[in-house]
């Protein structure tokens, strides 16, 4: 796409290739034939039925960008593209900002996906038939996949190579580009960023980081917000895909981080500081999230 990162393009041709490098080295040929168009007003392709038809993330930094994206000739060319290659019986995987374009083709509906953690609460509002999982890296609803933020690139070309090329493949192409193995966007995304698209919710999580070292309830974090705790409930969920629960222990868990990477207190005294009495409350919330702790 015009604009788009030129990254996720990178990270795209460089796991093909190194797939491709494996499948010769055991005597298989070559998994991928890889081919790469550019979107413009009169592009055109003939789909087959299993071609791997892959859209990286777009350079979208802004919802109003993107919506600005979706609406003009090139998003809309993109649309027919994907709507045509799965019609043909192509498989379709997209990441970060890229997602929309899946979803706008309609392909999405009634499946599970991802999309990038800071565009969640946009892309739920406008594609209420998608199931969408916004912790995950990667999620995998073949014939179609998505992934989440830009360098979650990697991670569904892992996921398209063990798919196709085969797991040991996919796993040798991770150790030779030295790519971890990461299952949850939960550990990157900012609650802040999140919250502060709603007024009150960010009252509330201001709030909250100010009595951190407090037991809290969902009324308290409703009254700090201003509303009742099932309009909170509600709202929070639209916003930041959270229970009360879980928002009030992703902030504490966050702040724990912060403190244990910046400071010398010992993992007792973190505890008390975020509210809780027993470490082992702690620890377990942290490697819930995969935060290290």
């Amino acid at each position: 796409m015009p604009g788009g990162l030129a990254s996720s393009l990178a990270i795209t041709l460089d796991t093909l290739q190194t797939a491709n490098a494996f499948s010769r080295q055991s005597g298989k040929r070559e998994a991928f034939e890889v081919r790469t168009f550019e979107v413009t007003r009169t592009t055109t392709c003939r789909f087959r039925e299993g071609d791997v038809v892959i859209v990286p993330g777009l350079g979208t930094t802004t919802q109003a960008e993107l919506v600005a994206c979706l609406v003009g000739p090139m998003g809309q060319r993109a649309v027919k593209l994907v709507r045509a290659a799965r019609a043909a019986g192509a498989i379709v995987v997209a990441s970060c900002a890229s997602t929309f374009i899946l979803a706008e083709a309609g392909l999405l509906k009634g499946r599970r996906a991802t999309t990038t953690w800071w565009l969640a609460p946009v892309f739920r509002q406008s594609y209420p038939d998608v199931e969408l999982v916004t912790e995950q890296i990667v999620v995998a609803d073949w014939p179609v996949a998505t992934a989440g933020a830009a360098m979650a690139q990697m991670d569904l070309m892992l996921a398209v190579i063990a798919k196709f090329a085969g797991v040991r493949i996919s796993q040798a192409c991770a150790r030779y580009l030295l790519l971890d193995h990461r299952s949850s966007q939960a550990p990157y995304m900012a609650i802040t960023f999140l919250a502060g698209q709603d007024g009150r919710i960010a009252r509330a999580e201001s709030w909250l980081r100010k009595n951190i070292d407090r037991k809290v309830t969902m009324d308290d974090l409703a009254a700090a917000a201003g509303l009742s705790p099932r309009t909170f409930a509600r709202r929070l969920k639209a916003v930041c895909d959270l229970s009360p629960v879980r928002f009030a222990q992703r902030i504490r868990a966050e702040v724990a981080t912060m403190l244990r990477q910046t400071t010398s207190l010992s993992v007792d005294e973190i505890s008390r500081r975020v509210g809780y009495a027993e470490p082992s409350t702690l620890r377990r919330l942290l490697r819930r999230d995969a935060h290290p702790m």
